[in-house]
């Protein structure tokens, strides 16, 4: 039976682990080098690991969430933006291959729409691609009750993307509540 897990800020102790489950993910998420990632976590307004309590400095997935209204150039973000939605938005959530179906997705969901929920925002927002097609992380973003609000041709034209946003006040509750481990 797997140990519960534990939700912790992301540090740049764990780039490079970021990193190496980041780009395991391709094409559902964007290959990222560490310069990148790094300058993701800098701009982000949320960025925690999912981990296990005996190994907490060994990440099994991580999320990635942005305000409205930060100087970030990335196109799906700008997307949202232009549409001046109130919204935290979720750039990535990866989980580790070997980590999968633990209820980790979840848990970083509800950190994510607690966050949303403190800041007063309407909407949590994100994007799923639609070819190369991730139909599993469509009917799991439609389980915590994300609709779509268009798509767009992304990275030259080469990825189709769903835009999804769920409203915050109608967010499902999740089932289980993240554990926050405190920083040592």
């Amino acid at each position: 039976m797997p140990t519960a897990t534990l939700l912790r800020p992301a540090t740049d102790a764990d780039v490079s682990r970021l990193v190496t489950l980041n780009n395991a993910s391709v094409p559902a998420v964007p290959d990222t080098p560490a310069d990148d990632m790094t300058e993701l976590l800098d701009v982000s307004s949320l960025a925690l690991v999912a981990v296990d309590p005996e190994t907490p400095a060994d990440p099994l997935g991580f999320v990635v969430a942005l305000e409205g209204g930060e100087d970030w150039s990335g196109e799906n973000y700008a997307w949202f933006e232009e549409r001046g939605l109130d919204h935290l938005y979720v750039d990535r959530i990866v989980v580790g291959e070997k980590a999968r179906g633990r209820g980790i997705g979840r848990l970083f969901y509800d950190a994510v729409f607690d966050a949303a929920r403190t800041a007063g925002h309407d909407v949590v927002t994100c994007e799923v691609n639609l070819n190369p097609p991730n139909p599993g992380s469509m009917r799991f973003h439609g389980r915590l009750g994300f609709e779509e609000r268009g798509q767009q041709l992304t990275k030259g034209g080469d990825i189709l993307v769903a835009k999804l946003a769920a409203d915050v006040s109608g967010a499902p509750a999740l089932a289980r509540r993240p554990q926050l481990a405190v920083p040592a």
